[in-house]
């Protein structure tokens, strides 16, 4: 039962992990270089992430400064930012690249809080998969004469303390985000 319980604990809080790592990408009111960890650049034949091809700084709480290793990738880099329709202009400015991250207004606020209420939803569902799945196996388990009845009981009710918790920590880590946004 121990084995099933950490398996669970795993599988959630990859899930949780992976919900913090797309809130990341979320704009907020600040600079944040999170917002550039999807970008793709096409260079070489092949596509690379921008933290490969240059070092990302945060000079300002309104600026961000992609400095290219290869200074002869700059413009593939700048149009690789513009295609990625994040809400901000890259700058070509001698061998960095500027990206002024605009204010906010109020619709852009209430749409990125928005977007972190639907990665939350996304997350919870993905922990009820998780759920369901390891009380299918206990129940398998239960049903092959593995493990008796009052076991699979104990077990149903840990798997479902442990999914209460991490929609706990969901809805969390979302308010937390949406505090964040809605922050002027």
């Amino acid at each position: 039962m121990s084995n099933i319980e950490s398996q669970v604990k795993r599988d959630m809080q990859a899930a949780l992990d992976h919900l913090k790592s797309e809130l990341k990408t979320l704009r907020t009111g600040r600079a944040n270089a999170s917002i550039l960890d999807k970008v793709h650049v096409e260079i070489y034949g092949s596509h690379m992430p921008l933290k490969a091809l240059a070092n990302i700084n945060v000079p300002e709480p309104r600026q961000i400064v992609v400095t290219p290793f290869d200074h002869s990738n700059i413009n593939a880099i700048s149009k690789a930012i513009e295609a990625a329709h994040l809400g901000v202009n890259p700058m070509v400015d001698g061998k960095v690249i500027r990206i002024n991250v605009p204010p906010m207004d109020e619709a852009i606020r209430k749409q990125m809080a928005k977007q972190c209420k639907e990665h939350g939803e996304k997350t919870k569902v993905s922990l009820r998969d998780v759920r369901r799945r390891f009380n299918d196996l206990v129940r398998k388990q239960k049903a092959d004469g593995v493990i008796p009845e009052d076991q699979m009981k104990k077990a149903e009710k840990m798997i479902q303390d442990l999914t209460d918790k991490f929609c706990k920590d969901v809805d969390a880590t979302c308010a937390e985000k949406e505090k964040e946004i809605m922050t002027i």
